[in-house]
């Protein structure tokens, strides 16, 4: 009795299947984990570094002079290189970013002619001197710069896992006026403004994917850099200001006292004091010395990297970030003049406060002592605990540019991510997070309206869209924000609110940030992390919307009532599928949401689903909360 009444149950579920499914194709190609799911001793398929997991780091000693009238930087450098990787290394990559600015860089040679956001000067460019690079005991003088890059090629192999070598050289420049919206210097009434990033050679990384990265410096594509310690002195005018990545060492004897009091009341104060206040910019009184230079001394431990900026123009304010920890961190702002408003700069270290907490509070503690924000001619760029960002930006924009080149201190400075390959994780994991620091500031005073996710769709219905898989330096500029910002974002948004949900999807965010600090992720550990931590097989998510250019359109085909329910028929228009939010609402005006999984699309692009109720259906809608980039919106509906 029993197996007759299961064999007529399975018929009935077949005939009926087979009335109201017609599709037979099968989609399995759509949810294929060739891309992503391999592991090794170095990297896990659940996401981790492996028991063998490696990575190489370099040490830094720099002193360099700035000079104001003639626009250079002239120094010497030291680098203590150490070799962790299971191999000998017979030479050593360095990059030269500053090559980039010359008549015949790749940069220059490969910028169109009507130019883009990545122009730079051409009258730039290293001239270095007094090289050794000294390993095993032997010392080699041998060296081939090829634009951005230098080959060190030493006479002893560095010996592997641990092996040590040290690389000195002197080297100068001049400093461009423009460095491609990511450096250079700014005429302001009252001096020049100068944003020294990419400032010194520094080492490439080499790492068990590819070994040595040397892709060349060109402009889209920023840095891949591993992580050391920096001890670094700038020596400039006497009448400047300079600001950098990591703590000041020597502020007596650099600060006047009248600064330097105030200096350590800002150390101790939740509201922004004055450090330098803006009828002080110019007076004498504010300066150590009345004439000659100072030098002043930084320091910053397991980093990527380290800028900083000089100024006689520079208004100075700063106030302390207070972690939950227990931990102070110094926030501060320098910016000149012209910079200057309520509605302005003067909220910038107010800003810097807000966004170094929340992203500390929310996803890793803020590892370094300052956060500096420092008012130049560069829409915005990151470099660990210094910013640049746009000196006219004002209000919604100035927080804005704040947010995000502060929020790049978790990707990639925390999380070092190849940002010259896959942009994305770092530009695109930053917007994400950006949106909810957003939401959370100063009870929404500004707008996030990345959290629409439909508000990409024009881009996404271009026939000159491009994935976010594409490096770069090769992507259309005009699609640049969207593959390597916008797109990523809204993923990640579409992700944690519609397909995982918050709680599990911040679990294992949190935890691909603390399993990847310091450390060099490919994308491939993004995905395999996030989906042993979320317990969900992605596969199809990350084919469909990260690597290609498919598209999201869910229709309801129709509904046919019957006395004990609805058979409710949808179909999947375009190639990624998703799971399927439904909201039924019936004549008496009450409605229920009716979630059904991915995994039905598994079987092709037509579902048939049977919601039992007796009551009369009176409309179905997908997607009620347009959570979705569902490209064509107005088949989502069904009314009786």
């Amino acid at each position: 009795m029993k197996i007759r009444f299961l064999l007529g149950c399975f018929l009935a579920s077949f005939f009926m299947q087979a009335q109201v499914n017609d599709a037979i194709e099968n989609n399995q190609d759509q949810f294929e984990e060739e891309l992503y799911r391999r592991g090794n001793v170095y990297r896990t398929a659940t996401g981790k570094p492996g028991p063998e997991y490696w990575q190489n780091s370099a040490n830094y000693n720099i002193e360099v002079q700035l000079d104001d009238q003639r626009h250079t930087i002239t120094g010497s450098i030291e680098i203590e290189y150490t070799n962790n990787s299971p191999e000998e290394l017979d030479f050593i990559w360095l990059y030269l970013e500053q090559n980039r600015f010359t008549p015949d860089s790749r940069g220059t040679l490969t910028t169109p002619v009507q130019g883009n956001r990545y122009n730079g000067d051409v009258e730039g460019g290293y001239t270095i001197k007094n090289f050794s690079a000294e390993s095993g005991g032997k010392n080699s003088t041998d060296y081939v710069i090829t634009d951005t890059r230098m080959q060190v090629r030493l006479a002893e192999p560095v010996k592997a896992q641990g092996g040590k070598a040290i690389i000195s050289m002197g080297f100068a420049y001049k400093i461009p006026v423009k460095g491609m919206d990511r450096m250079g210097r700014l005429d302001v009434e009252q001096g020049t403004i100068y944003a020294l990033a990419q400032w010194f050679p520094k080492v490439a990384v080499f790492d068990d994917v590819v070994g040595w990265n040397t892709e060349p410096y060109l402009g889209a594509g920023e840095f891949y850099v591993d992580y050391g310690n920096y001890d670094y002195k700038v020596t400039a005018p006497y009448n400047h200001i300079v600001v950098g990545s990591g703590v000041l060492q020597n502020p007596k004897e650099v600060l006047s006292d009248k600064v330097y009091d105030r200096w350590e009341d800002a150390h101790e104060s939740d509201k922004t004091v004055y450090l330098v206040k803006p009828s002080e910019v110019g007076k004498k009184a504010i300066y150590k010395k009345n004439s000659g230079t100072l030098t002043w001394h930084f320091k910053m431990e397991n980093t990527r990297d380290v800028a900083f900026a000089s100024s006689k123009a520079f208004i100075w304010d700063a106030a302390k970030i207070n972690l939950n920890t227990g931990r102070a961190v110094l926030g501060q702002s320098v910016y000149p003049k012209e910079s200057d408003g309520k509605d302005a700069w003067s909220r910038s270290t107010e800003y810097t406060q807000a966004s170094i907490k929340f992203y500390s509070d929310n996803y890793y503690e803020y590892p370094y002592n300052v956060a500096t924000n420092v008012a130049a001619d560069v829409g915005g760029m990151e470099y660990p605990g210094l910013s640049f960002c746009g000196w006219k930006a004002k209000g919604a924009s100035l927080w804005g540019v704040t947010d995000h080149e502060y929020g790049h201190n978790w990707f990639p400075m925390i999380v070092g991510s190849n940002e010259r390959r896959y942009a994305w994780m770092d530009e695109g994991f930053n917007t994400f997070i950006n949106h909810y620091s957003t939401l959370a500031f100063n009870n929404q005073e500004y707008p996030s309206r990345i959290g629409q996710v439909q508000i990409i769709n024009p881009y996404l219905m271009m026939d000159s869209r491009e994935g976010i898989d594409t490096y770069p330096d090769v992507t259309n500029l005009r699609n640049l924000g969207y593959t390597a910002y916008y797109k990523p974002a809204v993923g990640l948004i579409m992700l944690r609110e519609y397909v995982i949900g918050p709680e599990r999807f911040d679990y294992a965010f949190k935890s691909y940030i603390e399993t990847w600090a310091f450390k060099h992720p490919q994308p491939t550990d993004f995905f395999n992390h996030m989906e042993n931590a979320t317990g969900e097989n992605l596969a199809w998510f990350w084919k469909g919307w990260f690597y290609g250019t498919e598209n999201i359109d869910l229709a309801l085909k129709k509904v046919v009532q019957e006395k004990e329910g609805a058979f409710i028929t949808i179909e999947k228009v375009e190639e990624i599928p998703m799971p399927v939010k439904m909201k039924i609402t019936f004549d008496d005006n009450s409605s229920e949401i009716v979630n059904l999984p991915v995994e039905i699309w598994q079987r092709g692009d037509e579902w048939t689903h049977f919601y039992e109720t007796s009551k009369k259906v009176k409309e179905v809608v997908i997607d009620p909360h347009q959570q979705t980039t569902d490209i064509n919106p107005s088949n989502n509906n069904w009314k009786a």
